[in-house]
């Protein structure tokens, strides 16, 4: 509906828009052509009719709402009067107009006073039902307190401690959670995995009334939301020692004889050139290939618990897995039977195997994303 409104208000001739009642589009068009053309005559007869019914009914509303007195109406008063002066600014762009042998002309109103007077009391009333709210003591009452107190400072901003009450009603509506790491596994973790686990992008999971933390700010800070990154196993597989022997061959160049004929004579050919017939020999090298490998798997859950009143909101699994292989080879035999990339492989001496907690921390990336990942599809849990 509101796009439909956007549309209808943007499109059409002042003319069209006068029809269906958008009585401010038909002026800001009428306007806009008049800007272009001043002796439009039909431009001229829309702009006084419209910008008249535009008047009265916002003198009538305002009125209306004087009538009520209710506090709450301020504000409505206030954007009523701003609105008639704005339109009484765009339409001296272009009055007086001259056209058919008359003058178009409105006489200039004086809203500052009353804009002035409206301000005033729309802000007392924002300022007012903030205090009322606060009173609450609840998330969302400071949290509409927030927006009523800085309403009330961008009105009037005169209230002495108008900043107090924004930054305590801000402080007391915001949400808190703290991320921890829980090992319930059998391993103990070094200080620097948990930290590499809790380095995630916070900036990017905080809102405007929701905070993440990973450290505690104070003693004296409260939390509204714990968020349990439970380790539940580790499971780290022995070194292990894959071996795969070969044997190459290779036929290698070694030498010539030359071609006899049924006399023992040498052939030649056609050129007169002795005939050679190359002879090929075998070498043959054992390769014996040693992969190492060793793997490391760590599962477990994030869990988000509500803490006042106490409840178990939302747990997903999480799971991160980390890979050691290496390859080195030797040599028996004749090294020139192998291929380049072989003979390679026969210089890499074997490696040293991680160890169990050098495995664990390699798994650290991977758990950390996918802790992330958990963390923002579940936003919507921590309010």
């Amino acid at each position: 509906m509101i796009l439909v409104a956007m549309l209808l208000t943007g499109c059409g001739s002042s003319k069209k828009q006068m029809q269906i009642g958008n009585y401010n589009a038909a002026i800001d068009k009428a306007v806009r052509e008049l800007r272009k053309n001043p002796d439009n005559r039909e431009e001229a007869e829309i702009l006084q009719r419209a910008y008249a019914i535009a008047e009265e009914q916002d003198s009538e509303r305002i009125r209306l709402l004087k009538m009520e007195n209710n506090p709450a109406g301020y504000d409505e008063i206030f954007l009523t009067y701003q609105r008639m002066h704005d339109r009484q600014a765009l339409v001296r762009t272009v009055t007086p107009v001259n056209t058919g042998g008359r003058t178009i002309d409105f006489p200039y109103v004086d809203y500052m006073a009353e804009m002035v007077a409206a301000k005033r009391k729309a802000a007392d009333f924002y300022y007012t039902n903030g205090n009322a709210l606060m009173k609450n003591q609840t998330k969302e009452s400071y949290r509409q307190a927030y927006y009523q107190f800085v309403r009330a400072r961008e009105y009037v901003g005169d209230y002495p401690n108008i900043d107090q009450l924004i930054n305590e009603s801000k402080y007391l509506g915001m949400s808190r959670a703290m991320i921890t790491v829980e090992n319930k596994s059998i391993i103990n973790f070094p200080p620097e995995f948990v930290a590499d686990l809790l380095s995630l992008d916070l900036p990017r999971l905080n809102s405007e009334w929701v905070e993440y933390h990973t450290q505690h700010l104070s003693p004296d800070t409260q939390y509204d939301y714990m968020i349990y990154v439970n380790i539940k196993n580790v499971a780290v597989s022995p070194d292990q020692v894959v071996q795969k022997d070969s044997l190459i061959k290779r036929e290698v160049e070694d030498g010539f004889n030359y071609l006899l004929d049924k006399n023992g004579n040498v052939m030649r050919d056609s050129l007169g050139n002795d005939i050679k017939i190359k002879k090929y020999k075998t070498l043959q090298c054992a390769l014996i290939e040693s992969v190492q490998m060793k793997a490391c798997r760590i599962d477990g859950d994030v869990e988000i618990v509500q803490l006042n009143p106490a409840k178990a909101i939302k747990r997903d699994p999480i799971g991160a897995e980390s890979s050691f292989r290496f390859v080195s080879a030797r040599a028996i035999g004749d090294i020139n039977a192998l291929s380049p990339e072989q003979q390679q492989s026969t210089k890499v001496q074997p490696a040293p195997f991680p160890s169990d907690i050098e495995m664990v921390i390699r798994c650290s990336e991977t758990l950390k994303m996918a802790i992330n990942g958990i963390m923002l599809a579940n936003r919507r849990f921590v309010i």
